[in-house]
């Protein structure tokens, strides 16, 4: 075989060459919806189930009412200790334990976007504290973030959580302090799924 010389900084800001996960909503998937309700802006169609799907083209997901597109990448506005922090106490997703989980597409304003990187970072951390806060909420909630502006999404990130049913007021506590931040003042749309596993 070949040897790609394609430069590393190219590959990651080409989404083809990324694994791209897809959150399909329908009548079908492990997870079935709760509740299902738009924070901020319009909502997306009501489904009954959704599928978590790692698979670029979509393979599997039937027909599904909709489809998100995400793909995970390096962790944006942390830095070493931080992440060396998220690392020595998230909890793995997919916990036998861990029947209840979350779907939270958001996008920000353009505001947001015009923002250089440093002062998104001072918003995101020192005045917000996103990082501190999710730190005190490990390991109990694990989560994994999705980006997806430069997909051509609807949103610009999913974010997704799973934790056990006695953990649930506990996640509803964390995405409570988080929404009174300073940083969710720029997001223009947010969706909150709340779902259940399948015989779980």
């Amino acid at each position: 075989m070949g040897v790609d010389r394609t430069p590393a900084r190219t590959m990651e800001a080409d989404p083809s060459r990324r694994n791209v996960t897809m959150f399909a909503g329908g009548m079908g998937g492990t997870w079935h919806v709760e509740r299902m309700q738009a924070l901020v802006g319009p909502p997306l169609q009501a489904v009954s189930r959704v599928a978590v799907l790692e698979s670029k083209h979509g393979s599997g997901a039937g027909s599904a009412t909709w489809r998100l597109h995400g793909v995970t990448s390096y962790e944006r506005y942390v830095n070493r200790g931080e992440r060396a922090a998220l690392a020595a106490h998230q909890a793995v997703l997919g916990r036998p334990e861990a029947t209840r989980a979350a779907l939270i597409p958001i996008r920000k304003s353009a505001s947001w976007w015009n923002l250089t990187p440093d002062v998104r970072r001072t918003i995101f951390e020192e005045d917000s504290h996103h990082i501190a806060t999710g730190l005190r909420y490990l390991p109990a909630i694990a989560r994994r973030l999705y980006h997806c502006r430069e997909l051509g999404e609807p949103f610009d990130f999913l974010t997704w959580f799973e934790h056990t049913p006695s953990d649930a007021g506990t996640f509803d506590e964390l995405v409570d302090v988080l929404r009174g931040t300073e940083e969710w003042t720029y997001v223009e749309r947010e969706v909150d799924m709340r779902l259940v596993k399948v015989g779980g």
